[in-house]
C-alpha cells in the first residue's frame, strides 16, 4: 500500500542513496536521488517523468516559427587552458609512439605511452564535466568503401538542393489572410513475415519466417538512419526529426517520427520504398561449431605485430580463428573479385520496410497535434519484449495525471486527478481472463519464445559472441565468450533483437539535449514558487553557493546513519506533498494575478 501511495505522489520507488561529506566540516547527510529509470515495470514514477521530458523535447521542436539557437556557449580561461594542456599531451602522445615503435622491447618506453594515454583519459573527463561536447579527436577506424550503386529491385530516389534552413515550407490563405506552416507525422513498418491474427500471433507459426523477423529487428536501425539520410535529400531544407522506436503486437519494432515542415504523402512513400540498408558483414550460413565444441580461450596467440594478445582457437587443432579484422578484408577480398568479374555479391542481409506507411499532416495547436504527440511517447515506458497482447489503449494512469502534468518533482494532478489516497483515484482492476483470452496469451508466449530462439545465434555487432559459432573471433575478442549466450542488448528478451536508441532526435531539432531541457522545467517551477534567488546556485548544480568541497560517495541501506526504507519512503511522500501544496498555491496566486491561467507550453513543468 505504501509503495501505491508513493507512486500515486510521483515518489521514486527504488531511489540512489548517497552520503554527501562537507570536506571542511565533517558533516555528514544521506540523500535520495531518483533512480532514473525510463521503464514502468521498475519505477513507475521516474519512468513517466522521463517520458514526460522526452514529450516536452517533441513538442518544443515540431512546429518551430524560428530556426533554433545552434551558437555555442563561449569556452572561458578555464577552457582554452585545458585545451592548451592537451595539444602538449598529444605531442607527447605522438612522441611516445615513435620512441616505442623504434624499440618495441624496452618496457619502460611502453610505460611513457601508457601514462600519457591515461593523462589524455582524464583531461578528456575534465572537459566533459566543464560542458565540452563532442570528441576531442576522432576515432582510428579503418573505413571500408563498398559500392554506392543502388539495388536493381528498388525505385531510384530523387534528389532535391536543400536550403540552410530547418523550417518547412509556409503556406498561405488568402480568404482569411494567415499564414501556417504545416508539419507532419510518420509511421513506418518493417514487411510481414506471414499472416498474423489480431493479438499478433502467426496464424500458421510453422510458416512464419522468425529468422528474416530476426535479422530485420537486429538491423532496424540501420534502416531507419538511411530513411533519414534519404528524406533529407529530398525535402529541400534541413529536414529535422524526431522519433521513437516502438513495439507491435507481432513482437516487431516500427517507428514514428514527428517531422517539423511537410513534404508530399507520395514522395515519402516514395522514399519509404526506396530506403534500405545493406549489412556487409561475413556469411553466417556455414555453423563451424554447433555448441558441443566451441572455440577455446589461448592467452598465447600473438597479432601479426608479434605481440601477445590471446585469441581463440580450435579446440581439435589449436589452429587460431581468423579475427574480425582478417575476415573482413576476405570479404573486401570476394568483392573486388566480384567487380573485376562483373557480377554483383549479395550482403549479409538487407533490411527493406513494409508496404503500411501512415502519413499525417499536422497543425501546431491542434488537437489532434496533441493527440499524436502522446501516442508518439506513449510506449516508450515499455520494454520492446513486453506483451502489448492486452489492451491497455484505455487502461487508467495510476497516478491520474495526463503527460503534460508530470514534473521533475513529481506529480501535478490535473483537475480530474485524485488528491490523494483514499479518494476516487483511477485503479486498475483485474477480471478473470476467459477462455478466449487465455488461448491467446499461450499463443503469444509461444510466439516471443520462438522469435528469441531465432534471435540467439544471430550476430547482433561486429563484438558479438556468435561470431565464434561461425569460426570467426569478434571484435576486441575477450575471454568467456560463447556462441549462443551473448550479452548485448539486443539478445536480451526485453529487446528482441533491437539494441539501438529508443528516441532519435536530429542535432538540429531544438538546439538542446536533455539536460537543457531539464533545467528548463526545474526553472520554471523554481520561477513560479519565488525563488529567484536559488535559481542561479540550482542551475549550476552547486547545492552550497558559498564554495564548500563535497565529496560524494555510494551508501548501502545496511550503513546505520540510512533510515529503513519504508520510514525514507513514508518521508519522501510527505515532502512531495508539501512540494505539490506549495506549487499549486504559487500557481493559483499568479493566476489571479495574471487575470488568466498561466501558459507552460514552453515551458512545462512537467517532464
Amino acid at each position: 500500500m505504501l509503495r501505491d501511495v508513493a507512486v500515486e505522489f510521483g515518489v521514486c520507488v527504488r531511489p540512489v542513496l548517497l552520503r554527501r561529506t562537507d570536506t571542511a566540516t565533517g558533516e555528514t547527510t544521506v540523500v535520495e536521488t531518483p533512480c532514473g529509470s525510463t521503464r514502468d515495470k521498475q519505477c513507475p514514477p521516474c519512468a513517466k517523468r522521463a517520458r514526460a521530458l522526452r514529450a516536452q523535447q517533441c513538442r518544443e521542436g515540431w512546429h518551430l516559427t524560428e530556426e533554433p539557437d545552434l551558437t555555442p556557449d563561449p569556452g572561458d580561461a578555464g577552457h582554452r587552458d585545458l585545451v592548451k594542456e592537451r595539444a602538449d599531451l598529444v605531442d607527447a602522445r605522438e612522441q611516445a609512439v615513435e620512441d616505442a615503435a623504434l624499440d618495441p622491447d624496452d618496457q619502460g618506453k611502453a610505460d611513457v605511452l601508457a601514462a600519457v594515454e591515461q593523462a589524455l583519459a582524464e583531461l578528456d573527463e575534465q572537459l566533459a564535466g566543464k560542458g565540452v561536447k563532442g570528441r576531442p579527436e576522432p576515432d582510428a577506424v579503418k573505413r571500408r568503401a563498398r559500392s554506392t550503386r543502388r539495388r536493381h529491385d528498388v525505385p531510384d530516389l530523387p534528389k532535391i538542393p536543400a536550403t540552410a534552413s530547418t523550417l518547412g515550407r509556409t503556406y498561405a490563405d488568402p480568404v482569411r489572410g494567415i499564414e501556417f506552416r504545416p508539419s507532419m507525422f510518420l509511421t513506418v513498418t518493417l514487411p510481414s513475415y506471414g499472416p498474423v491474427r489480431d493479438d499478433g500471433t502467426p496464424v500458421d507459426p510453422t510458416t512464419y519466417d522468425y529468422a528474416r523477423a530476426a535479422k530485420d529487428a537486429l538491423h532496424f536501425g540501420k534502416g531507419i538512419d538511411r530513411l533519414a539520410q534519404n528524406l533529407r535529400r529530398v525535402a529541400g531544407y534541413q529536414l529535422q526529426y524526431f522519433g521513437t522506436v516502438e513495439p507491435q503486437r507481432r513482437l516487431a519494432p516500427h517507428a514514428h517520427f514527428a517531422i517539423r515542415g511537410t513534404l508530399p504523402r507520395a514522395v515519402v512513400k516514395q522514399v519509404v520504398a526506396a530506403s534500405y540498408s545493406n549489412v556487409w558483414w561475413p556469411s553466417t550460413d556455414r555453423v563451424v561449431y554447433d555448441g558441443v565444441t566451441v572455440p577455446v580461450w589461448d592467452p598465447g596467440v600473438v597479432d601479426d605485430q608479434g605481440a601477445t594478445v590471446g585469441g581463440y582457437t580450435d579446440p581439435g587443432t589449436g589452429t587460431v580463428l581468423p579475427t574480425w579484422e582478417q575476415a573482413m578484408d576476405d570479404l573486401d577480398a570476394e568483392h573486388a573479385a566480384a567487380g573485376e568479374a562483373g557480377e554483383a555479391i549479395e550482403p549479409l542481409h538487407c533490411v527493406r520496410f513494409g508496404t503500411q506507411v501512415d502519413v499525417k499532416g499536422v497543425l501546431a495547436g491542434s488537437p489532434e497535434a496533441d493527440r499524436l504527440l502522446g501516442y508518439l511517447v506513449k510506449y516508450l515506458v515499455k520494454d520492446l519484449g513486453d506483451d502489448l497482447g492486452d489492451d491497455d489503449e484505455h487502461t487508467p494512469d495510476p497516478t491520474g495525471a495526463r503527460l503534460d502534468t508530470l514534473t521533475d518533482g513529481g506529480v501535478q494532478p490535473s483537475a480530474e486527478a485524485s488528491d490523494g489516497p483514499g479518494t476516487d483515484a483511477p485503479r486498475v482492476r483485474r477480471r478473470a481472463r476467459t477462455p478466449e483470452e487465455r488461448a491467446s496469451a499461450a499463443r503469444r508466449a509461444d510466439h516471443r519464445t520462438r522469435l528469441v530462439a531465432a534471435l540467439r545465434h544471430e550476430p547482433c555487432s561486429p563484438r558479438c559472441a556468435n561470431w565464434l559459432r561461425y569460426g570467426i573471433q569478434p571484435k576486441g575478442a575477450k575471454p568467456g565468450l560463447r556462441p549462443g549466450a551473448c550479452k548485448g542488448k539486443a539478445h536480451r528478451p526485453s529487446h528482441l533483437g533491437y539494441g539501438g536508441r529508443r528516441v532519435l532526435t536530429s542535432r538540429k531539432w531544438t538546439g538542446k539535449d536533455l539536460t537543457d531541457h531539464r533545467h528548463d522545467r526545474k526553472a520554471h517551477v523554481l520561477a513560479v514558487l519565488g525563488k529567484t534567488d536559488e535559481l542561479t546556485a540550482h542551475l549550476a548544480g552547486d547545492p552550497h553557493p558559498g564554495g564548500r568541497h563535497i565529496a560524494w560517495e555510494l551508501a548501502r541501506p545496511t550503513d546505520p546513519d540510512v533510515a529503513p526504507a519504508e520510514t525514507r519512503l513514508y518521508l519522501a511522500v510527505a515532502k512531495r506533498v508539501r512540494q505539490r501544496n506549495a506549487y499549486r498555491a504559487a500557481h493559483a496566486a499568479r493566476d489571479h494575478d495574471d487575470g488568466a491561467p498561466l501558459d507552460s507550453s514552453a515551458s512545462d513543468p512537467a517532464a
